[in-house]
Order: C-alpha cells, then sequence, then structure tokens
C-alpha cells in the first residue's frame, strides 16, 4: 500500500459511515402519516357548495394561469429558435430567408454563439489575438495619418492655379487623380486586416456604401463565380452569338422560388413560370439606372434551317446601389420601368438546349429611356438584337448570368398556360446521306477469298460488304 493510500484511508472510512448513518436515519424518519385519523380528531366534515366552488374557481385560475405560462413558454421558444444570431433550426433559418432576414453566419458559428458565453469579440480573452490586434490598431493610426496627409496635398494642389503648375492643367488633373486613387488605397489598407471588419463581412453584415466591404466582396467575387461566369459565356458561345466582345465587372445571381440557379444550369419548365430575382451586387459607390433583358438565342427556324432570337423579359430604368442588391423582375414597375413582360421558358420538343441569358446593361449617368419606345419597338419579342439595342441608346453591359430549358413532361402546360403555340412541333433530325461512291471491299480477308483460301472462310463470312455466296 502507497503512502497516499494509507493517509486517505482513514478519511474514506469516517466518509462511508457518515454515509450509512444518514441512509439509516431517514429510513425511520417520515415526513407525513398515511394511516387512519384518531378517534379523538373525529370525521372530516363535508364540503358545503361554497367551499366547492371557491375550490373550483381557484382550480380554474390555477389552470389557466399555467396555460398563459405554457404559451408564453412557447412563443420564448420561438422568440428564440427565430434568433438570426443563434438560430440552428432548418424550418426557422427556412422561415427567416422568407422574411428577408437570412441567418447570420454558418450553422456551426450560430451554435457556438448559443453554447458559449456573451462575450465581445473584440473581447476574447486570448493573449496573442489581443497582441495583434495593438499591432493592427498602431498601423492602422500610421495609415490613418498618411491619409490626412495626401489629403493635405490634394487641397493644396486644388488651390494652386494651373499656370503655376509645371505641365499645366493636364499635369494637375493627372497628378490630383494618382493622388485620390492613393487614398483609396489607403483608405482599404486601413482595414483591411481588421478582424472585426472581416467578421462582419463574413456574417453579411458589412455597409457596402463603405470602401473596404465593396473592396472586399469583389475579391471574393473575382474568385470563383467570376471564372464560372466567363467559363460559362466562353463554353456556351454567348460571344460571339449574341456579343462580340464582353466582360462581366458585376455580381448577378439568379434565384428561382428561392432556388439558386448555379449559371448553365437545365431548369424544369414550371420554375420558369414566375419571374426570377436577381441579385445585383456592384462593386463602385453610388445609385445607377440599369436595364434587364433576359434573351433565348436558340429559336429554331425550320424554314431557313437557322436559329433566331426572342426577348423573354425587358425592363429599364431600374435604380441599384451597392447596399440595395435585391431586383425581383416580378415587382418592377408596370409603367415607368417594365416594357416587355416576363414569358416562361420553354422548348419545343426535339430541338436542343435552349440557352436563355440574362444581361444587366448599365445606363448613362442622369439619363432614362423610354418606356412607350421599348414596348414599341421589341412588342413582338422575335428578332430581338441585343447588340442593337446597346447600340441604339447607349447601354454598357456590365452583368451576366444564364440558365438552359429543354423539352420536359411540363412544358406542353407551361406553353399553353402562357398562351404560346407550337406545343404540339417535333422537331427531328434530317438523315443525309454521303454523295461518295460505295467503297470496295479491301483488306487482308478480302484477298483471300477465293478458294484457294476455302480454310480461311469462317473468319471471314461475316464481314460487311462482303457476298456470303461460296464458289
Amino acid at each position: 500500500m502507497s503512502s497516499c493510500q494509507r493517509v486517505a484511508r482513514p478519511l474514506v472510512q469516517s466518509l462511508r459511515q457518515e454515509r450509512l448513518l444518514l441512509q439509516s436515519t431517514s429510513h425511520f424518519s417520515r415526513s407525513f402519516s398515511r394511516s387512519a385519523p384518531r378517534q379523538d380528531e373525529g370525521p372530516t366534515p363535508p364540503p358545503t357548495s361554497s367551499t366547492t366552488s371557491t375550490e373550483q374557481l381557484e382550480a380554474a385560475s390555477k389552470a389557466n394561469e399555467s396555460a398563459k405560462e405554457e404559451e408564453a413558454r412557447k412563443v420564448r421558444m420561438k422568440e428564440r429558435l427565430l434568433d438570426r444570431e443563434t438560430t440552428t433550426a432548418h424550418w426557422a433559418e427556412r422561415k427567416l430567408i422568407r422574411m428577408g432576414t437570412p441567418p447570420v453566419g454558418s450553422r456551426r458559428r450560430r451554435a457556438a454563439i448559443r453554447t458559449s458565453e456573451n462575450v465581445p469579440f473584440e473581447q476574447l480573452p486570448y493573449q496573442c489575438f489581443q497582441e495583434a490586434r495593438k499591432i493592427l490598431q498602431e498601423d492602422r493610426q500610421e495609415k490613418i495619418q498618411a491619409i490626412a496627409k495626401e489629403l493635405a496635398k490634394i487641397k493644396r494642389l486644388e488651390e494652386t492655379p494651373a499656370d503655376q503648375v509645371p505641365g499645366g492643367e493636364r499635369r494637375k488633373n493627372l497628378r490630383l487623380a494618382s493622388l485620390r486613387k492613393y487614398v483609396k488605397e489607403l483608405t482599404i489598407l486601413a482595414d483591411v486586416n481588421d478582424p472585426v471588419v472581416k467578421r462582419r463581412f463574413e456574417d453579411g453584415l458589412g455597409d457596402m456604401d463603405k470602401p473596404i466591404y465593396r473592396y472586399l466582396a469583389e475579391r471574393k467575387w473575382r474568385g470563383l463565380p467570376y471564372r464560372l461566369i466567363t467559363q460559362r459565356i466562353q463554353q456556351l458561345n454567348i460571344v460571339p452569338d449574341v456579343l462580340p466582345k464582353f466582360d462581366p465587372v458585376v455580381d448577378v445571381q439568379l434565384f428561382f422560388r428561392r432556388i439558386k440557379v448555379t449559371p448553365g444550369e437545365i431548369l424544369d419548365s414550371r420554375i420558369t413560370e414566375v419571374p426570377p430575382r436577381l441579385k445585383v451586387q456592384v462593386f463602385n459607390p453610388g445609385e445607377r439606372l440599369v436595364s434587364v433583358v433576359v434573351m433565348d438565342s436558340d429559336v429554331p427556324n425550320a424554314e431557313t434551317d437557322s436559329f433566331d432570337r426572342r426577348c423573354h423579359y425587358l425592363a429599364a430604368n431600374v435604380p441599384i446601389s451597392p447596399n440595395e442588391p435585391s431586383l425581383p423582375l416580378g415587382k418592377v414597375n408596370k409603367e415607368s420601368q417594365l416594357a416587355v413582360p416576363w414569358l416562361p421558358a420553354f422548348s419545343q420538343k426535339g430541338a436542343p438546349y435552349h440557352r436563355l441569358s440574362v444581361f444587366v446593361l448599365e445606363q448613362k449617368p442622369g439619363e432614362k429611356l423610354d418606356i412607350a419606345k421599348l414596348r414599341e419597338l421589341y412588342s413582338s419579342r422575335d428578332g430581338f438584337s441585343l447588340k442593337s439595342y446597346r447600340d441604339k441608346f447607349g447601354l454598357t453591359p456590365v452583368g451576366f448570368n444564364i440558365f438552359r430549358t429543354v423539352w420536359d413532361e411540363n412544358t406542353a402546360g407551361v406553353m399553353e398556360r402562357a398562351g404560346v403555340p407550337g406545343a404540339d412541333i417535333e422537331f427531328k433530325h434530317k438523315r443525309v446521306y454521303s454523295l461518295k461512291g460505295e467503297k470496295k471491299p479491301r483488306g487482308w480477308e478480302v484477298k483471300r477469298q477465293k478458294p484457294k483460301y476455302r480454310g480461311l472462310w469462317k473468319y471471314s463470312k461475316r464481314i460487311r460488304g462482303m457476298s456470303r455466296g461460296r464458289r
């Protein structure tokens, strides 16, 4: 037996004896009696009617209070589950998304916040983290001092007459543009490493009116989303079939009935009956007016044996800004913005897939398009040319997305409900026969079809083009 066990043995024995003593005393003691009442106590008088009614009222009031408490507890539980900061329930996430207030961050992050102490992010008790924040704060102060110095330079240069600047007015404007660009870079560098800024951006709570959040959003979009959309433009031949040259600079996301569409995805015809919602995220400040065009560039034309184009949707004078990216196509103003209403995507049976492109075109600053003129030009839908529309009104294509459609079991019903004829048309591939003459059989087997090689006929009897008759 070790020395520790020898020292602890008396203590353990005393604790065991004390526990046994407590169990024995509790066995013989009782808190109340279940036996019959004594003779001297006498029988309990029966309750009167007033006593019974009072007891019933008290019982009813207690039942009501308990029901109210239960209802209040359920309401508190539902409010807690609908908290966008801590919810982890799938139904609550879907409801929050429908309400327009999506959950913050990932489900793992929300679960961690719900089960941990409510410590502010800036006060996390990690020494390395706090020391790193001190270094970042010092660097930020240096950047702020540099910004103040550059702004003073800009102010002095603006007050200096152009004839006193070497190079004149042109040199002065170039110098001012260079200084302003450098100030923007310093503004971004001052906050780009701040963990609080990064956390707010990752949670979707960043203010897009601030340059740092626009910079982070553009840097994120320039990764996989930009490469994916440019790949679709090349693979699906949007350039040069629709436009001779195009490079998107705006993030355009497409949603059908709360379903995010991957660029180039083939959709069911029923989903496209309802106008989609766009999320147009711009990366430069200020509000601007845009035009939205949805066009089908694969409408088969049997007469000319080629493909035409058709306009499925056209709206103009739609305002967007960095902080207001949502653009529901079904909720635009029908009087001042909508030129061509939404037409569901469809394809005839036997035809190849149709490419339906979604283009966002920026209008000139402060200029509105005439909706009546657009209705007059494009209300027929057929023969729509995006290049002609761009050149005629001086627009600049900035954003793009795309989805595809093919004939499916629901297309006929969609075309009937939309009032589109042609659901009974089926395209079939026409077989084209070769104009070349029939080739003569040749090869090792053909050379050995003489009676001299009769023993080898069994190996060449199924060769195509050779007669089965033997001489």
